[in-house]
């Protein structure tokens, strides 16, 4: 993919109006440590404002970077509150017709279940203004991951550990001096078996827990046959909603019957500032409803990389992977791209 366009959108909020400099210094990084060019589409850098109010102007973005011959991949600048709201106006045959690489995380998991929908993988992973803009650069660990993800015609392979330590530090994008200044990282963890044994395989699905919600009986929705031996990729997003909220939306997980039909699920370290209380709530909650279940043997990992914390991990929607519960692993079977 050295050497590829990439399209920057703007599916939801309207953040590169807001932080220019944040933005470019996401773009910069982009460029320089993959080797692409960054290509704005029409509206990208409008006004915060009018973004929101012109839902229909995102979606048509989107089909042109699809459609344009010579973009390869569709990168979302950040994440929001609202893709929901291009349901009426995002033609899936555009994406179906044209498919290429859509990476993003947060609100962008409405454009990954487009996607789905029109029969096209794409990769939960950073956005340019929160990711590639980290304070001081992308992490080693990010960009690992989306190298392997995104460059290389080869398995993914085992999920290695992060090293580096990991922040959920909420710093001031308005502070362009701040800009080159890490933020401090936390001690490193790895993952946590809550519950289960051996190995299991099935493809990925799943994004943020909130935009998950929103999307539940829409024509985005997956059919039940798409839960089937799948692996749910579960996260909540910095807002930390309620455990008890989680418990709801989970038990209508169950109500769906998508609970049993799933080989495994992976759950991310939360981001409430990093509040050990809230993550052990969070892993009470899926051992609870699961139990109420009957599925106290199924598979789960907790504190895993691909939520609002950086580093951060990507995720091929669609790819084949193996949980491991004896060693607390995550393997990625296939290759990402081809």
């Amino acid at each position: 993919m050295r050497g590829s366009r990439v399209a920057a959108i703007s599916p939801s909020w309207g953040g590169p109006s807001v932080f220019p400099a944040r933005y470019e210094f996401g773009k910069q990084q982009l460029e320089q440590i993959f080797g692409v060019e960054v290509i704005e589409m029409p509206h990208t850098l409008a006004a915060a404002a009018w973004i929101s109010s012109n839902p229909a102007a995102r979606a048509a973005d989107i089909m042109q970077a699809f459609a344009d011959p010579s973009i390869d991949a569709v990168f979302a600048t950040i994440g929001g509150s609202d893709a929901i709201r291009l349901i009426p106006h995002l033609d899936l045959s555009v994406i179906r017709d044209n498919p290429k690489i859509l990476l993003g995380y947060s609100d962008t998991t409405a454009l990954h279940f487009a996607c789905m929908a029109a029969g096209v993988s794409s990769f939960y992973g950073p956005s340019i203004m929160s990711g590639f803009a980290e304070n001081g650069g992308v992490h080693g660990y990010t960009a690992d991951g989306v190298r392997k993800a995104l460059f290389r015609a080869e398995p993914l392979g085992e999920i290695q550990p992060n090293l580096e330590g990991w922040t959920c530090e909420k710093t001031d994008w308005a502070d362009v001096s701040a800009q080159l200044t890490p933020a401090p990282l936390r001690a490193a963890f790895r993952p946590k078996l809550l519950q289960g044994r051996g190995v299991v395989t099935g493809r990925l699905i799943g994004g943020c827990a909130e935009v998950l919600e929103m999307l539940k009986a829409t024509p985005w929705w997956p059919q039940p046959e798409d839960w089937s031996d799948a692996i749910l990729f579960y996260e909540t997003s910095e807002d930390a909603p309620s455990p008890d909220f989680i418990r709801y939306w989970l038990r209508n997980f169950a109500a769906q019957g998508i609970l049993k039909r799933l080989s495994g699920i992976l759950v991310a370290q939360p981001d409430p500032a990093g509040n050990d209380t809230y993550r052990s709530r969070l892993e009470q909650v899926f051992i609870d409803v699961l139990a109420e279940e009957g599925l106290i043997h199924l598979p789960v990992l907790s504190g895993m990389e691909f939520g609002h914390t950086q580093p951060m991990i990507t995720l091929p929607y669609g790819g084949l992977a193996q949980i491991d519960a004896d060693n607390a692993s995550l393997t990625l079977l296939e290759p990402a791209t081809t």
